[in-house]
């Protein structure tokens, strides 16, 4: 069996994550502004209304995960066949990016349990809006700093390595500072009307949109490297 080709792998990986993850913030615009925490007969209301999207979303959001692990396990092993000695500093890249895997999963899951909750029984304001408390934590300040680590120690493997070029590990660096902002809004409160509150458009314009467009550029360097790695062999044989 042929072994395969890991920049390959990284290009799919990466086309497939940013297609996922561009259904996934479609499909949940759609959703409209969640009420105020404090009104948890809206709240209630609001989330049997949205909970089909919301299971939706969850569901894309759970391939798109799958598809992270792959990218960010053929990323690494690209970093390990240019410089070995760095794989430490790719095991933390990979090792972050797995964390955040998990804990998107487990957020993912608090959305999920306050959609059920609303599916055949009836709903709990209470329950629903500790559900999405956790699950705005999850989503906000942890993801962002794991988010930041990931691309930070990929920003220093790209300039370390050169299997990417140099631009674009200064726009991972880049990435890892607008992730470390979208910090603080987990004090701002829970306002879906303000735009820097825990959870608010903040943390997609800053955190998942950055890193989104560093996955795809990944993506596209790493096809292109790919199609010139398969030319050169053509012509060595």
């Amino acid at each position: 069996m042929r072994t395969p080709d890991v920049r390959r792998w990284v290009g799919i990986s990466s086309f497939v994550v940013v297609g996922l993850m561009l259904l996934e913030g479609g499909r949940a615009m759609l959703l409209g502004t969640r009420p105020a925490l404090d009104d948890e007969a809206a709240l209630a209301a609001y989330q049997a209304q949205t909970a089909v999207g919301m299971l939706t979303v969850i569901t894309i959001d759970t391939f798109l995960m799958t598809a992270l692990i792959v990218f960010l396990g053929a990323f690494r092993q690209l970093v390990v066949e240019a410089r070995s000695e760095l794989r430490w500093v790719a095991d933390i890249g990979f090792g972050a990016g797995i964390v955040f895997v998990a804990v998107t999963l487990v957020g993912d899951a608090m959305a999920g349990g306050a959609a059920l909750d609303t599916q055949g029984l009836e709903p709990d304001g209470s329950a629903i809006r500790s559900l999405t408390e956790g699950h705005i934590l999850m989503f906000g300040v942890v993801g962002g700093v794991l988010t930041a680590l990931i691309m930070a120690s990929s920003g220093f493997l790209v300039l370390a390595t050169g299997i990417l070029p140099t631009w674009t590990g200064i726009v991972a660096f880049v990435c890892a500072g607008t992730n470390l902002l979208t910090v603080p809004t987990s004090f701002l409160g829970t306002d879906p009307a303000f735009w820097a509150s825990a959870g608010g458009p903040a943390t997609t314009a800053l955190a998942t949109m950055p890193f989104l467009l560093w996955t795809g550029i990944v993506g596209i360097m790493t096809i292109r490297g790919a199609r010139a790695h398969a030319a050169w062999m053509l012509r060595r044989t």
